[in-house]
């Protein structure tokens, strides 16, 4: 009796005492076991816990305390630290302990995009030698698993940290990991690569509303997402800012150095509107993770039976132009990729070259390799010379060749070759295969059917198959117009 009286007691004081009871201080996933945390930048560490819970963070001699909010939220921002190869704890105090174990300190890159950026090392060139050769300790992968969707931004995504090895990394990003890869041998320091992606998905869903409202041509899409706020709704994988809220939210605000982007064949027919999108995506999350959040993108890859009318436009061309002149919004890049695509597979399989081509602009810009040509030969001016016109460049490196390529080999000045792709037209607006030759730093262009030229296109076409400028450091030059006709 005595025991069933002790019983009854203990259970009235738990009742009278539960709403005194903590909760346990929780984490997002993307702050666990194996992380990297971006170097020389202040690195936020977050979570949830009661309202009013005081929180402790320490890690590498430092130590930084703060209070949950009212909705139990709380966050610290670590100080600016220097790359660290060595394991170390970090360690969380609240109502409960928290030990995240081997957290490197490196640089953190965001990998996302629709199906070729999705697309596995195990289903890329040399799979079975690229997978057996992936042994580096030094970067760790995070992938956001699954596709997902949600009306308004979520906290919290599903994922884990592991350190890249055979195991891990046959069905990661293959254009995330060749960069990654290629950043970790070029600086040696831990790498951290953040996957999101979703194949078949257009732009729109990756964008944000603070993305959309900053750009005033796509006042009609932040309208749809604002009335999906207030009301709520079904959402699907096409609906504007759904794959947002649910796939990259939640990584927000774990600092990175960067994001690259493969996307736009969900987007192909469009022009002008998929740069005023791209601006969007980028205005977003640099708003979500930081202003300075460097952006690097692949230009879509030669595709389909190849179009012989000089003056082109179709299928991707568009497309293409918009993403070439989406290089006029700072810290950005471009991979130009027309000359390692499929005609007859959208997927082509070497990413190889597409993350070593990314990987040019991020040595260059973010990391200072200035001996290093961020891209090839891209478009910059151009002037009306008697009967020819006279086309300047930016990147042209070493200098100006009439290149070939030929699968993974690096790309090989032809010298028996001679420039292709170009077309020249009038004031007539008609356009006429042209004949080019490099002049020095110059490309002079002219055709015996224009007298009088005043527009030049190169590439301008789904598939620019002979398209072979190149710079001598083996890089292709961007599609181009200089008409906006």
């Amino acid at each position: 009796m005595n025991r069933r009286l002790t019983f009854s007691i203990l259970g009235f004081l738990l009742i009278l005492t539960g709403s005194s009871v903590r909760a346990d201080v929780t984490l997002p996933s993307i702050i666990g076991d194996g992380m990297v945390l971006q170097q020389k930048m202040a690195a936020p560490i977050w979570g949830w816990a009661d309202p009013g819970e005081n929180v402790t963070v320490s890690f590498n001699k430092q130590s930084k305390a703060t209070t949950a909010d009212q909705d139990g939220k709380w966050m610290i921002k670590l100080d600016p630290m220097n790359a660290s190869k060595k394991g170390q704890s970090l360690n969380i105090k609240g109502n409960n302990s928290i030990h995240v174990q081997q957290v490197l300190v490196g640089e953190v890159w965001i990998c996302s995009g629709q199906s070729n950026m999705e697309w596995s090392v195990a289903n890329s060139l040399n799979a079975k030698e690229e997978i057996a050769a992936a042994d580096h300790p030094m970067i760790h992968l995070f992938n956001v698993p699954g596709h997902t969707t949600s009306d308004k931004p979520k906290e919290q995504c599903p994922g884990q940290w592991e350190v890249c090895s055979p195991q891990s990394i046959r069905g990661f990003s293959a254009v995330g990991y060749f960069f990654g890869r290629r950043l970790n041998e070029e600086l040696n320091v831990p790498i951290g690569l953040v996957g999101s992606n979703w194949g078949g998905t257009r732009i729109e869903p990756w964008v944000s509303l603070d993305g959309f409202r900053s750009v005033p041509e796509l006042s009609k899409q932040a309208t749809e997402v604002e009335k999906l706020w207030a009301d709520g709704g079904k959402v699907g994988s096409g609906t504007p800012s759904a794959i947002y809220n649910a796939m990259i939210h939640p990584l927000a605000p774990y600092a990175m150095r960067g994001g690259i982007w493969y996307q736009g064949e969900s987007n192909g027919n469009e022009g002008i509107s998929y740069h005023h999108k791209k601006t969007a995506l980028i205005n977003g999350w640099r708003k979500l993770f930081n202003p300075d959040l460097a952006f690097y993108w692949v230009q879509l890859a030669d595709f389909r039976t190849s179009n012989e009318k000089p003056e082109g436009g179709d299928g991707w061309a568009k497309l293409r132009d918009a993403q070439r002149t989406s290089l006029n919004i700072d810290n950005t890049g471009m991979a130009v990729i027309h000359d390692i695509g499929n005609a007859k597979d959208i997927h082509p399989r070497n990413k190889q070259d597409v993350g070593w081509r990314l990987s040019q602009w991020a040595l260059n810009q973010n990391y200072g390799r200035n001996d290093l040509v961020p891209a090839g030969p891209l478009y910059k001016s151009h002037k009306v010379e008697n009967n020819s016109i006279r086309l300047t460049f930016d990147h042209i490196g070493k200098g100006l060749m009439v290149g070939k390529k030929d699968g993974l080999d690096p790309a090989m000045e032809d010298t028996d070759g001679t420039l292709g792709r170009f077309a020249v037209a009038g004031e007539d607006k008609v356009w006429h295969w042209a004949d080019a030759v490099i002049d020095g730093d110059n490309v002079l262009v002219s055709s015996k059917e224009v007298t009088n030229p005043v527009a030049v296109r190169y590439g301008y076409t789904m598939n620019p198959r002979g398209a072979n400028l190149y710079n001598k450091d083996g890089i292709p030059a961007s599609p181009f117009r200089t008409d906006t006709w």
